[in-house]
């Protein structure tokens, strides 16, 4: 696949549209990088999950949307992050169907699922950062 000049975008999300923005951002660079279709929803489900996250938990954070390079692979890098409360139990997080907020727990672990690499680190009260990769095919 041929490297293609792209830059990262920077997302701030403080309300509810800012989901939406950062999903746009995040499915166009995923096309313009020749991600399959089902690639691109992946991406897009996994930046909603993840935004609406910061949004509901934080308050208000950044999701940095960046072009990946590789062997000749281009990909997709997704790094959320927020400085609001933490994560107190990542393992249990990350667990189907846990959830604090009401929902139905699937945010997280789906993300996790959908991407190629996924990783998350938390510090109570400092903030959380999440960090995901999709690679084309």
């Amino acid at each position: 696949m041929v490297k293609v000049a792209l830059e990262e975008t920077r997302v701030i999300i403080r309300r509810d549209i800012d989901i939406v923005l950062a999903c746009q951002k995040a499915r166009a660079l995923a096309a313009q990088l020749g991600l399959s279709g089902d690639d691109q929803v992946a991406v897009v489900i996994a930046t909603s999950e993840v935004a609406r996250n910061i949004f509901k938990y934080a308050g208000q954070g950044s999701i940095v949307i960046s072009p990946l390079y590789r062997d000749g692979q281009n990909g997709i890098l997704i790094v959320a992050y927020d400085e609001g409360p933490g994560i107190p139990d990542i393992e249990q997080a990350m667990q189907d169907g846990y959830s604090t907020g009401g929902g139905l727990g699937l945010g997280l672990c789906g993300a996790k699922r959908l991407m190629d690499a996924f990783g998350i680190a938390s510090e109570l009260g400092k903030g959380t950062t999440v960090t995901m990769k999709k690679w084309s095919c």
